[in-house]
């Protein structure tokens, strides 16, 4: 398989790491910049077995490009009204609504919401808000020309839950290649790796709906036990200190150059 592989991905300091993996596979790739108010990827080849990997903008434009494969798996499944239908309770947060970013929100005293893009995931990181705190963010963001969030933008609000801790899992073909935590609150002991219990959560998770041949999961625990926090796009999920990229890489060339 190839992997076109965007240069230019500022945001995630671990990045690099996807080059040394392709560099100790022996892994064809090609390096390209991708700006961001570009309406598409301006690279020819005759290969046909491409996988992309850096920001939603690649993520997103590689879906233009019908004749590759695995290609790009943006969109689709990864919507939240898609996969909230299989996932129900089971996800952090299961009754959202959704509102354009400029709409007037209610708030009650001393209120905290939970909120993230709908439908376009990395205009903003998603986390918990107060009502000053939101109106500050959304002023900032609409007044700022240079990032992608408009009157317009769709945002995802629901209740904030505290979590214990939380790791992301990366799948393919149906399998958890590696799994990491990424987060521990308040007292949580530490641990190396994600423990069974939510290995197991997992796995019942992707027996109910495999979502895509390739996804992300972020999991977390809370007091009433494993939850889904959000379904990422594999193409343009960041990986963390812990992440066995190296493993990742191996598997999505074994699995789809089959």
């Amino acid at each position: 398989m190839y992997f076109l592989v965007q240069a230019n991905v500022y945001l995630d300091p671990d990045h690099y790491k996807i080059f040394d993996a392709l560099e100790e596979l022996n892994i064809d790739y090609h390096v390209i910049n991708i700006p961001p108010t570009v309406e598409r990827i301006d690279f020819e080849t005759d290969r046909k077995d491409i996988f992309v990997y850096g920001s939603v903008t690649i993520a997103r434009l590689a879906k233009q490009n019908t004749d590759w494969f695995p290609g790009s798996f943006y969109g689709g499944n990864h919507l939240y009204e898609v996969y909230s239908q299989y996932y129900g309770e089971n996800l952090l947060n299961h009754n959202v609504s959704v509102h354009k970013i400029s709409e007037e929100l209610i708030w009650k005293k001393d209120e905290i919401k939970f909120i993230k893009p709908y439908n376009e995931a990395k205009i903003f990181t998603g986390k918990v808000f107060n009502e000053t705190e939101w109106k500050d963010f959304v002023f900032e963001g609409l007044e700022n020309k240079s990032n992608r969030i408009t009157e317009d933008s769709l945002v995802q609000i629901s209740e904030a839950k505290r979590t214990i801790k939380e790791a992301r899992l990366w799948i393919v073909g149906g399998q958890i290649i590696d799994a990491g935590y990424y987060k521990f609150n308040d007292n949580a002991p530490f641990e190396e790796n994600v423990s069974e219990d939510g290995l197991s959560f997992a796995n019942e998770m992707i027996q109910l709906f495999n979502l895509e041949e390739a996804f992300v999961m972020d999991i977390c625990l809370i007091d009433e036990g494993w939850k889904i926090v959000e379904i990422n796009c594999i193409n343009s999920s960041g990986f963390y200190p812990n992440t066995n990229v190296k493993s990742i890489i191996k598997a999505l060339n074994i699995y789809f150059s089959n």
